[in-house]
């Protein structure tokens, strides 16, 4: 277990939290949310002992071990995959190689003899005997191939990278698990492993994610950072957030009647104060009065962007026909006589391991890329806006954001494209920001501001919950359910894909497509089912 007692941070003048008690129990998992910039993953180092406390003491209960998903992709290019993986357990690690250097000695001495028959007790008592066999099993649940597991870390793709350190981190069946962003990067059939894998292990998780649909599949507890609080709540995410909203709703309605008493004394006080014959009566209401405190509801540091896709003219009967498009890329051809046609009220998510196939789709559909054969046939009544995954290009110049975002916009008054920009989140001396600085989230809020002034009847969106926090997520999903239009979307986000979809478009690994009229629950049923 780990105790938090009274524990403060401050980096300078600013304070990210105070007087934070949690006891972070055995075979609990909790969600660590909140604002970006709130300090999630800073709370996290803490945690894991890479910080120090301002105020107040972190402690873990003695002999237990504490794993954590790194970050650095790159700190283990020298040492192979499966080793990597079962530095997990550096106990076992240690022991490994201090085995190691003995037995490549020439000659052992009887003092060589003791300390490796020691190593070897030890060893065997920490399952090292079953350590590659484990270490090769997590790996394979994740997606990590097997020819693989023998090579450098340094020859992997960053995205194979995650994953080993991911399985480094669950490695050897660690007392408490610290785990920031586990399912960034990780394909569908990793994310359901991984949510299996957390679900049956029996120790403590804390875990920061932005995926929602992650947290209430795996939490037990949510702990919530705000108002410069940490704040333990029973329950998986939807659970927070509905007590959340009934305990504000709550405090809204006991400040009413509340407010309402107190109009009522001051009213009485005002008319009776200089009558003597009530001046008793008076003044026991106005020390009725001041006993009155109206509960404080703080605004929440959480800021939800107000995304509203609109268009000006609706879709005809036909909308867009993909026929028998093929393309190749580097080498590989990513899209294989790809036929389908697209309906109005079509929500279309594209899923699938290919990521380079579901880019280069949008791309032609878009108009951005012409495929090696087929065509796109687009309805006459079809005004398409397209989010890129990569939109980097867009944000080359030294324009404000005032300036950059009226080039989009036919109302080109400072009044309108501030205040637009405003709803974005983006207010004050923020709109005079060169748009080359942004972050990569202030970027997306860029884009979708874009695509809002655009118009369009059909929305492709590639990835558009990269960068995003959980806020920003949320409004993007409640902004393309209310949508009328056609969406053409593909997102790692598990709850959007089910918000907004009612139509699966798998790319297979031979560039062929699955095409199914569902919900993505249903279609991840029947493909775990093996049905598809």
């Amino acid at each position: 277990m780990i105790y938090v007692n009274n524990v403060g941070l401050s980096f300078g003048k600013r304070q990210l939290f105070d007087q934070v008690n949690i006891k972070f129990e055995h075979g609990n998992c909790y969600g660590l949310i909140g604002a970006n910039g709130a300090g999630k993953s800073t709370f996290l180092k803490l945690l894991s002992g890479e910080l120090d406390t301002t105020k107040g003491e972190i402690t873990v209960t003695k002999g237990e071990r504490i794993s954590v998903l790194e970050q650095d992709h790159n700190k283990y290019n020298d040492h192979t995959v499966l080793e990597t993986v079962i530095m997990g357990n550096s106990i076992l690690y240690k022991i490994i190689q201090e085995k190691n250097e003995i037995y490549s000695k020439p000659n052992l001495s009887d003092e060589d003899g003791m300390r490796v028959a020691m190593l070897e007790a030890e060893f065997a008592e920490l399952n090292g005997w079953q350590a590659e066999a484990d270490a090769a099993t997590l790996l394979s649940g994740l997606g990590v191939d097997n020819k693989y597991h023998e090579v450098l870390m340094s020859e992997l793709k960053d995205t194979d990278k995650v994953k080993v350190l991911l399985a480094k981190a669950l490695f050897g069946e660690p007392d408490i698990l610290l785990l920031d962003e586990p399912t960034n990067g990780l394909d569908i059939s990793s994310k359901i492993w991984l949510e299996e894998f957390l679900i049956d292990f029996n120790n403590t998780i804390i875990v920061v994610s932005h995926d929602r649909h992650f947290l209430n599949k795996i939490c037990t507890h949510i702990v919530d950072i705000d108002y410069e609080k940490i704040t333990l709540f029973v329950g998986n995410y939807d659970f927070w957030y509905e007590s959340s909203q009934l305990v504000k709703k709550q405090m809204t309605e006991s400040n009413k009647k509340k407010e309402q008493k107190i109009k009522e004394l001051q009213d009485f006080i005002a008319r009776f104060s200089a009558n003597a014959s009530k001046s008793k009566q008076a003044t026991s209401r106005k020390k009725a009065l001041e006993k009155i405190s109206l509960d404080e509801i703080k605004p929440s540091t959480r800021k939800y962007p107000y995304i509203n896709f609109d268009f000006e003219k609706y879709l005809g009967k036909e909308a867009i026909s993909i026929l028998g498009v093929s393309k190749v890329v580097d080498g590989k051809e990513v899209l294989k006589n790809v036929r389908f046609t697209i309906n109005p009220g079509d929500k279309i998510a594209f899923v699938g391991n290919n990521e380079i196939a579901k880019t280069t789709l949008f791309k032609i559909i878009a108009g951005e890329l012409e495929p090696d054969s087929g065509f796109v046939k687009v309805g006459t009544t079809v005004n398409m806006s397209y989010f890129a995954k990569n939109h980097d290009e867009y944000f080359t110049s030294d324009l404000n954001l005032i300036d950059w975002l009226r080039q989009y916009s036919e109302d080109k008054t400072e009044t309108f494209v501030r205040g637009f920009l405003g709803r974005m989140l983006f207010s004050g001396e923020e709109v005079f920001k060169k748009v080359n600085v942004l972050s990569g989230g202030e970027k997306v809020r860029c884009m979708l501001s874009k695509l809002m002034l655009q118009k369009g009847n059909v929305l492709i969106l590639d990835e558009p919950t990269n960068h995003l926090d959980m806020e920003s997520i949320t409004s993007l999903d409640t902004g393309m359910q209310n949508f009328k239009g056609v969406i053409l979307f593909a997102t790692h986000d598990h709850q959007m894909c089910e918000n907004v979809a009612n139509r699966i478009i798998e790319i297979k690994d031979d560039g062929k497509i699955i095409d199914k009229w569902m919900s993505y629950d249903e279609y991840l049923e029947l493909k775990q089912n093996g049905n598809i």
